[in-house]
């Protein structure tokens, strides 16, 4: 087995911390899987992982190795690709990281497209409410909502998204519609803890920003929980303008205080930018630019 298998066992291992789940993925036995992460080892003079009778963890050289390992395959793989003018038709696995409702709603669609267009391609998703490392997860194509720290990556905006807060039309006429933020004191509130989520919520009063404290009555880590809580006139929830869309359409939840709302949040896509860009992340990109542009989110 040579220097590149060995590492590409190692990173099967690393992702699946098994042994056995790696030699399955591989196709290889468990002891085949032993002895190549061994060789690995002695090669580089270091313990790569600590194993017990349960689990394998990386060790402190091995997590070091693990991003390294990951980007020289991908390397290899990308110059692999452009020597049989792959790069020409999309192929091989790309990996897409959304916020969670938004992968659910509008990104997984693209997905789909994507799967059915280029039958040598593989997917796989990272949908959650956090900031997934591009470098560390072996991310190819990113679609994030707000403002965007500085990189190397090229960011391509399709959209905007409103932070709105709504009510069921039975929550308003028992309790009342708040006219100002402050009054939003006197109320249950549902909050949602995730990506640009504090506890305070932001307002603009006056043309100035304020942020108002919050005590909600219900703290979640999903914004569907919240949005069901509203639903159900449990309380004044605010969320992304885009995952009530439908609601806010159909009347059953109303939007309060909107003309309080801080300036919109920008969407973007983003992958790694370069000239050797595989001919998979181009694709994907189009698909999504095209469809979040044509859901005209603002």
């Amino acid at each position: 087995m040579d220097r590149f298998e060995t590492m590409r066992v190692f990173v099967t291992v690393a992702e699946h911390r098994s042994f056995a789940a790696a030699g399955r993925r591989l196709s290889l036995s468990a002891p085949a899987v032993t002895r190549a992460v061994a060789a690995l080892e002695a090669r580089l003079g270091a313990s790569l992982f600590r194993r017990t009778t349960r689990t394998v963890q990386l060790t402190e050289p091995g997590a070091r190795f693990l991003a390294d390992a990951k980007r020289l395959l991908q390397e290899v793989e990308e110059a692999e690709q452009l020597a049989r003018g792959a790069h020409a038709s999309p192929a091989g696995q790309l990996t897409v990281t959304a916020p969670l409702m938004l992968g659910r709603m509008h990104v997984a669609p693209v997905v789909l497209a994507m799967l059915a267009r280029y039958p040598e391609v593989t997917m796989r998703t990272l949908f959650a409410d956090h900031v997934v490392d591009l470098m560390e997860e072996s991310v190819d194509v990113a679609v994030r909502i707000g403002a965007l720290a500085s990189s190397s990556l090229r960011a391509i905006r399709v959209g905007a998204v409103r932070r709105v807060v709504c009510a069921s039309p039975a929550y308003l006429e028992q309790h009342g519609t708040p006219s100002s933020p402050k009054e939003l004191a006197n109320h249950s509130l549902l909050g949602f803890v995730g990506i640009n989520a504090h506890r305070h919520w932001t307002f603009r009063i006056g043309g100035k920003l304020e942020a108002i404290d919050v005590q909600p009555r219900l703290t979640v880590n999903t914004a569907d929980v919240s949005i069901q809580a509203a639903l159900q006139g449990r309380g004044i929830a605010r969320v992304l303008s885009y995952q009530v869309e439908a609601e806010l359409r159909s009347g059953a939840l109303e939007r309060v205080l909107a003309s309080c709302e801080p300036l919109p949040l920008p969407i973007h896509v983003l992958h790694a930018s370069g000239k050797r860009v595989p001919a998979r992340v181009r694709a994907f990109v189009d698909l999504a630019v095209e469809h979040f542009k044509a859901l005209g989110l603002r």
